[in-house]
């Protein structure tokens, strides 16, 4: 049989935080992006407790059963890196392996920058480092996509309310519809450029193709069902105020050793993006996963698994 997976909640940086772990020994926390939950962690959570460590899934503020704050502004990264700092507390870990894909990518280097002594190792699926931009986030996407909201889904996602009345009219669907398969890559990219034509992030995307099961399915429906989808749009809507924030910082490189994982086939968080990271993180091992979207730990969970398990093999 499998390991048993375990569910509490914890109190963490103000928020009551709902936590998935699995296994015993070194801790391993793993941080979700959008539209996901603790559960998009399943098969690393059972594998990695197989292979001797702690693995610890929280649903991210704003999602699941995890509070979610009404405002943009708590979701700035600092509030990110905070929450993680204090589930740390509330479990009594000193220091873990910080791992983490999509939006939870981006803040895991943010942390590494703030609690370097709380973080033992980081481990980024998809979403690469980089310091901050001259310009704000919002206005560098607006250069490149065009001045109209409707021209990429981060500017579509701005104005609370528009995203999510495409969103929750159909959450299973649109649930369907965004997590393909490597061989359907190019929809992510329909969705991204909100259609090619401004129509809305799904309306030309056709049906199938999902790597999830109907069971997955059901999960991430009905947590989204329940919930709604504002808090997990609020991480976009504080966007430029986490770019203000990373400017203040003095140093912007890394110290902490770092694994980045790249997707072959994510056409937004393409894997090019990964060598720069070498400018700013000294230590780093950069592995590509091959015939695989953005949905890496879920669409290829061997490979992910084998990867994160060599790596930390000296932690057991």
């Amino acid at each position: 049989m499998p390991p048993e997976i375990r569910h509490h909640h914890v109190q963490a940086n103000g928020l009551q935080v709902h936590v998935a772990e699995c296994g015993e020994g070194f801790p391993v926390v793993m941080c979700h992006g959008f539209p996901e939950l603790w559960y998009s962690w399943r098969h690393q959570l059972t594998a990695l407790a197989d292979a001797g460590f702690r693995a610890i899934a929280p649903d991210m503020r704003g999602y699941g059963q995890t509070d979610a704050p009404a405002d943009p502004a708590d979701y700035r990264t600092s509030f990110i890196c905070a929450d993680i700092a204090g589930l740390l507390d509330a479990l009594e870990i000193e220091r873990a392996v910080i791992v983490g894909h999509d939006w939870g990518g981006w803040h895991i280097w943010q942390f590494g920058i703030r609690y370097p002594h709380r973080t033992e190792r980081l481990i980024g699926l998809n979403t690469p480092y980089a310091p901050p931009g001259p310009i704000s986030p919002t206005e560098a996407m607006r250069e490149t996509f065009g001045q109209s909201d409707r021209s990429f889904y981060i500017l579509y996602f701005q104005e609370p309310g528009v995203a999510e009345a495409e969103l929750e009219a159909d959450t299973r669907g649109n649930l369907a519809k965004m997590m393909h398969r490597w061989d359907r890559a190019q929809d992510l990219w329909t969705f991204a450029t909100v259609g090619g034509d401004g129509s809305g992030v799904f309306r030309n995307i056709e049906p199938g193709g999902s790597l999830l099961t109907e069971e997955e399915l059901d999960v991430y429906a009905a947590e989204f069902e329940r919930t709604g989808w504002t808090g997990g749009l609020n991480w976009y809507r504080a966007i430029d105020m986490s770019w203000e924030e990373c400017r203040q910082l003095s140093d912007h490189h890394i110290y902490v050793p770092a694994m980045m994982i790249t997707a072959e086939n994510d056409l937004i968080l393409r894997p090019d993006r990964a060598e720069p990271m070498r400018e700013w993180i000294s230590d780093l091992r950069i592995e590509q996963i091959n015939q695989c979207s953005h949905w890496t730990q879920q669409e290829r969970p061997a490979e992910v698994n084998a990867l994160m398990i060599d790596y930390l093999s000296d932690l057991r």
